[in-house]
């Protein structure tokens, strides 16, 4: 798939959605009116696209063909269901190992994260409803983006709400946190949740969240890469859950 892959021209969208086409957002012009615009509005109502009300001169400078008011982002992944990867990974007998994103944007980071989630045997990953994948984040994890399912959920909080409500322990890694990451137990179905470098998880998704842990840092920088910190977290699961003598 080409870099930043769009389209664009309302009936063009409008076939795209009808296509079945796996869309990451919609850009539309602020005052775009008229009856092919409506069906649009009618079209992708209730579907959970992220879309978002825009000046022209932002569409202007994306394209300069005639996009009339409307260009649609197309994903370079299919997005799956949290609520029909977890009951699926019950019945099949294994213990669920899932990573939520809260927040993380920069593209070379996720692709790394992504990466290390499929070396770790991670069965999802799951982001916020304005979160997406693109092109240049596949390619930066190596193709894993394209072998493990990611999960779009309407938030991480409500995400977190039915990994708990599933039997599912939840765990935020955190600078607040002051027990020690390796002190939990992995070995049950387990969510580890990994913020923003620079806000880290959201404080009403922290309050959620079974248990709160810190990697311990004796550097004078104070943080680590999220990508590096969500390493350590990932291959403390594997650990836990596959210690003995040979590798596995």
């Amino acid at each position: 798939m080409e870099k930043n892959e769009m389209i664009f021209g309302i009936r063009a969208v409008i076939e795209a959605v009808e296509a079945g086409k796996e869309i990451d957002k919609i850009l539309i012009k602020k005052d775009l009116q008229g009856d092919l615009a409506k069906e649009l509005f009618d079209l992708i109502k209730g579907r959970g696209f992220f879309v978002q009300r825009v000046p022209v001169e932002r569409l202007n400078r994306i394209t300069r063909k005639n996009h009339q008011g409307v260009i649609a982002f197309i994903s370079a992944v299919s997005y799956q269901r949290l609520g029909d990867i977890i009951p699926s990974l019950f019945e099949e007998g294994k213990v669920p190992f899932i990573v939520l994103l809260d927040g993380i944007t920069d593209v070379r980071n996720f692709g790394a994260i992504a990466r290390t989630c499929e070396c770790t045997g991670v069965d999802a990953i799951v982001l916020p409803e304005r979160g997406s994948v693109n092109a240049d984040a596949v390619k930066t994890s190596a193709g894993a983006l394209l072998h493990i399912p990611v999960c779009r959920e309407r938030s991480i909080h409500s995400a977190i709400r039915y990994l708990k409500d599933s039997g599912i322990k939840v765990v935020a890694a955190s600078e607040k946190a002051v027990m020690n990451y390796t002190r939990v137990d992995y070995t049950v179905p387990v969510a580890v949740v990994m913020g923003a470098e620079d806000t880290g998880v959201d404080a009403d998704n922290l309050r959620l969240c079974d248990e709160m842990v810190a990697i311990p840092q004796v550097g004078n920088i104070g943080s680590l890469n999220v990508s590096v910190a969500a390493g350590v977290m990932m291959y403390e699961v594997v650990r836990q859950r596959f210690s003995g003598d040979s590798v596995f």
